[in-house]
């Protein structure tokens, strides 16, 4: 059996001569949140629409729970959940008719239906407005509804292309609280997103993407690669005596001296941090505070994009 639960194998989309997905292959772990970020007319949303047997794959294959996707795409849509960046809600309908109608066409046990309708709503904003038009509802409330319509059949599998685009922050923060439940249930997530703070708060690996799959690692790996580890030494002032102090320890790569601060490049501050203030105080330095300097993850992918 795989250890993976989501397969692409040389995923190739083209629209006439143009290669809008080009020999994808990634690989996604059981309970994992996997984020694809990517800039626009990346191939996000196309690649997720394949994966989901929504667009016909022009070569290459996904396996979906052990499903091929090119084989039988309905057997795939019956194991996943999919948001959809466009809402796929029917807005003529209340929020009631549209849970209820994505039930049935999912197949949900009409026994069981009642209590998950109760379980879904209640991590929404929609329990008490379940006899709403849909198509009154602001634009958040049809996103929370797209949402747990997706999740009526309690798929193990969770496709979201952009959950929280759109939103103010408290209607985001229910939405990623609501996925992190999804991940400590076991569920497997695949996310579509801009939102590069959300994808380093919310992934365990993110992929970026542009026609071509560029890099795939988790958030802190990804920084190393690009930027590597830094400190930034607070000192009360600084003396020259001090940089070479901390430039002659065999684990330094890099010193620079900005301010009353010192910028040290190395390996792994959590092994070599006290030795560094050892060494500053050893030639007379007071220190005030030591930390690490964190790259955002959108620095990394801006620089990743770039020498892409």
């Amino acid at each position: 059996m795989s250890e993976y639960i989501i397969t692409t194998s040389n995923l190739t989309k083209t629209f006439g001569k143009h290669t809008v997905v080009d020999k994808l292959n990634l690989n996604v772990r059981p309970g994992e949140i996997y984020g694809l970020v990517g800039p626009d007319g990346a191939g996000k949303t196309t690649t997720i629409r394949l994966m989901c047997g929504l667009l016909t794959i022009t070569d290459g294959d996904t396996i979906i729970g052990g499903v091929s996707v090119k084989q039988d795409p309905e057997a795939v849509k019956l194991k996943i959940g999919y948001m959809s960046q466009r809402f796929s809600m029917y807005g003529d309908l209340t929020v009631r008719e549209n849970m209820d109608f994505f039930a049935g066409l999912y197949r949900v046990d009409q026994k069981a239906w009642p209590e998950r309708k109760k379980y879904l709503l209640e991590r929404s904003e929609l329990a008490k407005r379940t006899e709403e038009i849909t198509g009154n509802l602001a634009s958040s409330l049809k996103q929370h509804l797209a949402l747990i319509c997706a999740l009526v059949h309690s798929p193990k599998i969770v496709f979201l292309d952009e959950p929280t685009s759109g939103l103010d922050p408290e209607a985001s923060h229910l939405v990623r609280d609501f996925i992190t439940e999804l991940k400590r249930q076991g569920r497997t997530i695949f996310l579509c997103t801009h939102n590069l703070d959300e994808a380093d708060r919310l992934c365990d690996r993110v992929g970026v993407f542009k026609t071509r799959l560029l890099v795939v690692d988790t958030p802190a790996a990804l920084r190393k690669s690009v930027f590597g580890r830094r400190v930034v030494i607070h000192l009360r002032s600084v003396a020259d005596i001090f940089v070479e102090a901390v430039r002659g320890l065999a684990f330094v790569s890099e010193v620079k001296q900005v301010e009353n601060k010192l910028l040290v490049s190395l390996e792994d501050p959590e092994l070599n941090n006290p030795e560094i203030v050892r060494a500053l105080v050893a030639a007379g330095a007071d220190v005030m505070f030591i930390g690490e300097l964190r790259h955002s993850l959108e620095e990394v992918y801006l620089q990743l994009v770039r020498n892409a």
